[in-house]
């Protein structure tokens, strides 16, 4: 089962202790000052190079770059992900990206609807803030993957499964990327994200809004007992998604935790990414203490995993170089 920090509403952090998961760190920073866009629809394609990812999510992103770069600093590589939080309303943390792009980073934006129905993102009634945010998108320039309403096969969120119905939320979908489209924002790689195939759980094909609107497929699971691995993880849901759609996968959420033995597992999660042709992984550098579960997932202070880490990434570029 998915696993985050604590819920950033009330509402939802009932729904989030019950399934284990951790609340991301919704950002709702003011506005960056605007600098001038340019003229036309602005394109800016990623690669989906297999095994070409290695990104980071910390707990002070987008207010700080810090723990990004002390990450790099203990496994010895600048990530090219950073991931980042954004609840319904924030604003697109241009000076954030700014600086990811000089690391020669990529943001990748979870766009959550925490505030709003998901009708009426599909409704239309939320253009105006869309159209607004595509714009900030676009003026930056360089590339950006962007994922709404992420992990909605589950149901810890008020925007899956159980709580808003795949067809409104494939609508909805569907209209924001129309909306950037229309906007001009092209540079935006879409991330259409699940949460790993689980007993009790929707099936993930109920929420595939068609190829036309994705570009890459996420996948968020994570290691957390002795028993988990590669296989376990991630074969599951990677065999189901290859029954509808061939679109490049990531995996957009992992990490291994302590019980589940981490310098004896991050090699596999290696080898499972290349073995498997996928584009790379985002690791949840984070601890979390709350709920259910008690695991640290960061590297830091775990000279065994950060040796493992290191060890496996070497291989993992040279085999992609």
């Amino acid at each position: 089962m998915k696993v985050r920090l604590l819920a950033v509403v009330s509402s939802l952090a009932a729904a989030l202790a019950l399934a284990g998961c951790v609340n991301p760190g919704y950002s709702q920073l003011a506005p960056a000052p605007k600098k001038p866009g340019p003229s036309g629809p602005v394109y800016a394609p990623l690669p989906a190079t297999p095994a070409a990812y290695l990104g980071v999510y910390e707990q002070d992103i987008p207010h700080s770059y810090q723990l990004v770069d002390e990450f790099a600093q203990s496994v010895g590589r600048q990530p090219n992900i950073v991931l980042c939080y954004a609840g319904w309303g924030s604003s697109f943390h241009t000076s954030f990206a700014d600086i990811a792009l000089e690391h020669k980073s990529t943001m990748l934006i979870d766009l959550d609807p925490t505030d709003v129905p998901v009708r009426s993102i599909a409704d239309g009634m939320q253009d105006s803030y869309l159209r607004s945010y595509a714009q900030e998108v676009r003026a930056f320039g360089h590339a950006v993957i962007i994922s709404f309403a992420h992990e909605m096969n589950g149901n810890w969120y008020q925007w899956g499964w159980t709580h808003t119905s795949p067809k409104t939320w494939r609508r909805a979908w569907r209209h924001i990327v129309t909306v950037f489209r229309q906007v001009g924002a092209d540079n935006v790689t879409w991330l259409w994200s699940v949460n790993g195939v689980a007993a009790g759980e929707g099936p993930i094909r109920d929420w595939w809004p068609g190829a036309a609107y994705v570009t890459w497929i996420g996948v968020d699971s994570y290691y957390n007992a002795a028993a988990d691995d590669f296989h376990s993880q991630f074969l599951p849901t990677i065999e189901n998604i290859r029954t509808f759609s061939n679109s490049p996968i990531l995996i957009a959420e992992t990490a291994v935790g302590p019980l589940a033995g981490q310098a004896a597992k991050i090699p596999g999660l290696f080898a499972g990414v290349r073995h498997n042709h996928l584009l790379g992984f985002v690791w949840f550098d984070v601890a979390q203490n709350s709920g259910i579960y008690h695991q640290d997932w960061r590297l830091e202070g775990q000279p065994g995993a950060i040796f493992a880490f290191r060890h496996a990434m070497k291989r993992y570029f040279a085999r992609s170089n």
